[in-house]
């Protein structure tokens, strides 16, 4: 992992350096409006507050498509997991880092689960539909049961996911970080 500053730190440092005392009106000698160039500094990493306002928009945007992917049976899952990844450097060691990550981590969580309940339901389906064929009432049993082990799982994780995402967005909304 490179360490080394990238050049949106070497300009923001070299920016925080060169700012000079901000007067009682909120404008600095230069007669520029300080808040403008506020920076923060949050786990090493310095953001502007316009930087900081347009991750945390960024994240808004991203919940809400995961929202919206419940009432496209999932088709737009795919467009916030690639905006996630694409702005995830930029909010590197800040408290907004933890809502890329979480948003990441649920995604696949909720991939890796819905996956397998499908392959249970899959092969459940099989077997009964073996059961009808060799006339076996044992082996229709165990195929519903395992239908309703593979349903089960893609219920919770439904449920799961919509948590998950709904705790993010109420965590992004009070400006906190994710656990």
């Amino acid at each position: 992992m490179n360490n080394a500053p990238d050049s949106n730190s070497k300009e923001r440092l070299q920016r925080q350096t060169q700012m000079t005392e901000t007067n009682s009106t909120g404008y600095n000698d230069l007669g520029i409006e300080s808040q403008t160039y506020k920076l923060t500094q949050q786990g090493g990493h310095l953001l502007t507050t316009s930087e900081q306002r347009s991750l945390t928009l960024y994240n808004h945007i991203t919940y809400l498509l995961y929202v919206l992917s419940y009432f496209t049976a999932g088709l737009l899952w795919i467009v916030p997991i690639v905006m996630n990844y694409a702005k995830r450097r930029d909010a590197d060691n800040t408290w907004l880092a933890t809502h890329f990550d979480w948003q990441i981590k649920t995604f696949w969580y909720s991939i890796v689960l819905f996956a397998i309940g499908m392959i249970i339901i899959t092969f459940a389906l099989g077997g009964l539909g073996v059961s009808v064929f060799a006339d076996s009432g044992s082996l229709a049993l165990s195929s519903i049961l395992l239908t309703g082990l593979g349903l089960l799982i893609m219920a919770f994780t439904f449920i799961w996911h919509l948590y998950r995402i709904v705790r993010g967005w109420v965590a992004l909304t009070d400006n906190r970080p994710v656990p």
